[in-house]
């Protein structure tokens, strides 16, 4: 048997987002295979056999569960669509090694002092704390979801213990940045990207809650570089689907402050809070099976013809 596009999760939060993948593909005339932690043994023996395969795969499995990796490995010796191929996401997950890569390419960061592991170096030089101003963001260069962050720290013994506490990882000393307000918010964005489209969003680091930034509200606040500053991380991280975090201060500065966040959370709003707004995800979806489309018409050009192909022009991208 073999699908247009296979979907790997674990996470529980993701059956919003697997819904309204099987929509999408539904509506393309395209199979969708999931494989999750129950039916993970079964699909694994069909594609150890031969029995199954796949011409596209979006992994948001493997970073947690090991299991999952065969999948992974399989779709790359296929030279398949790989959503995020794992090693440009791994590389993309090391935040100290991008906010290098932003700096080299003109892009603004909040003053940052890097670290090595402690296991690597575990007495330090004394440190000029002061540049980063009063406090400061400490954050292990790997890892994402808040994990080993601390806020607002002051002191140096805070940096030494989260060094012992972490001993593997790199670590961010991130100055303060507070950002300017409008329309009495915030202006503070966590922008998605898929596929080269890009979706700014309001998002209040306290509340955690999404809003749309209207085209009404970017041009009233010149908020054009929420969609340059992406297209350009994009460039630079060579994924296909991530998010980002940008501030804008009062001086009209553009910071990126979260660099590459991979996987991202796809939570809907209508079933969480927090979650992104049900119209992004869903326009999200139709862009990844447009990724999914296009390895189908390249398939297409051979004989015999495999099911499911379209007979029609190349997508759009």
């Amino acid at each position: 048997m073999t699908v247009n596009f296979c979907l790997a999760w674990n996470w529980e939060y993701d059956t919003g987002f697997a819904r309204l993948l099987e929509a999408a593909c539904t509506r393309h005339g395209m199979t969708l295979l999931q494989v999750t932690p129950h039916t993970l043994d079964a699909a694994l023996a069909a594609l150890e056999n031969g029995e199954l395969s796949f011409r596209a795969i979006l992994d948001r499995a493997s970073d947690s569960d090991p299991r999952f990796q065969p999948f992974v490995d399989w779709a790359k010796s296929q030279n398949i669509t790989r959503i995020n191929p794992q090693e440009n996401a791994r590389w993309a997950w090391d935040k100290a090694t991008m906010h290098l890569e932003f700096i080299t390419h003109g892009l603004h960061t909040p003053h940052t002092i890097i670290l090595p592991p402690f296991s690597e170096q575990p007495y330090l030089p004394e440190i000029n704390l002061a540049p980063l101003g009063g406090f400061f963001a400490i954050k292990p260069a790997m890892g994402g979801g808040g994990w080993g962050v601390v806020l607002e720290a002051t002191r140096m013994d805070q940096v030494h213990a989260t060094r012992q506490e972490y001993t593997q990882e790199k670590l961010l000393l991130q100055a303060h940045v507070e950002p300017s307000r409008l329309d009495g918010r915030p202006a503070w964005f966590r922008v998605l990207v898929c596929n080269g489209a890009v979706y700014p969003c309001w998002w209040d680091p306290q509340t955690r809650i999404y809003a749309r930034v209207t085209a009404g509200e970017s041009f009233r606040h010149g908020l054009r570089p929420l969609r340059e500053i992406p297209a350009r991380i994009a460039q630079i991280c060579e994924l296909h689907l991530f998010s980002t975090e940008i501030a804008l201060k009062a001086d009209g500065q553009f910071l990126v402050t979260d660099y590459v966040n991979d996987p991202i959370d796809l939570r809907l709003q209508s079933e969480a809070v927090d979650g992104v707004p049900d119209a992004i995800v869903e326009n999200i979806t139709g862009r990844l099976i447009k990724l999914a489309e296009r390895e189908l018409y390249d398939q297409c050009l051979c004989f015999p013809t495999p099911p499911g192909c379209p007979q029609t022009d190349p997508p759009a991208g």
